[in-house]
């Protein structure tokens, strides 16, 4: 007995003091997503490839609003909403401790104006989203006139800019294109 006491005291402690002293984490560790607002361009990436469906995002295109929530007690801190991220408004923190009295302290959302059709005045996109676009071609090497002046076309919404795409059926001729092909097929 008195042998294995004296081993016991060589080794020293085997466990950590956690509760009563700081716990040393190591690099790379992932705890609760840590989420900048002012970052976010509410593109829903970080909605779509979280499996746990901690993250979601509501539309609401008559307010002309999209709420942004994550739900701690949901996320398994895989860290896919961290690497599709366009603008690292979600990076995973070290911090773990998430006990809580109060089950809405797990929620944390973010409400993003979305940006009206200048065609039709339907809500469509989050402004933040068009603007970022719009500095990712200043970026690119357009000037900032050049991008500007194509304003109209990103703040029109996806239907209007097919209403506008369509081609009258009048105007297009398509017999003597038909006619050639048929053509073509029989002199081979």
């Amino acid at each position: 007995m008195l042998k294995l006491l004296k081993i016991i005291k060589k080794v020293g402690d085997v466990t950590v003091k956690y509760p009563f002293k700081p716990l040393d984490l190591p690099q790379g560790f992932r705890g609760k997503p840590h989420y900048e607002a002012d970052q976010c361009i509410a593109c829903a990436a970080c909605t779509t490839a979280c499996p746990a469906n901690a993250l979601t995002m509501e539309t609401n295109t008559k307010s002309g609003k999209r709420v942004w929530q994550l739900f701690v007690g949901r996320c398994i801190f895989c860290g896919r909403c961290e690497e599709v991220c366009p603008t690292r408004a979600l990076v995973l923190s070290q911090d773990f401790e998430l006990a809580v009295t109060n089950k809405e302290d797990l929620y944390e959302r973010a409400t993003f104006d979305l940006t009206a059709c200048q065609v039709c005045g339907k809500y469509f996109a989050p402004q933040k989203e068009i603007d970022y676009t719009m500095a990712l071609l200043v970026h690119a090497g357009l000037t900032v006139e050049e991008v500007e002046a194509r304003r109209e076309q990103f703040e029109t919404c996806p239907d209007c800019k097919r209403r506008q795409n369509i081609v009258s059926k009048s105007n297009i001729d398509l017999g003597m294109h038909v006619e050639a092909g048929v053509n073509h097929d029989r002199q081979q």
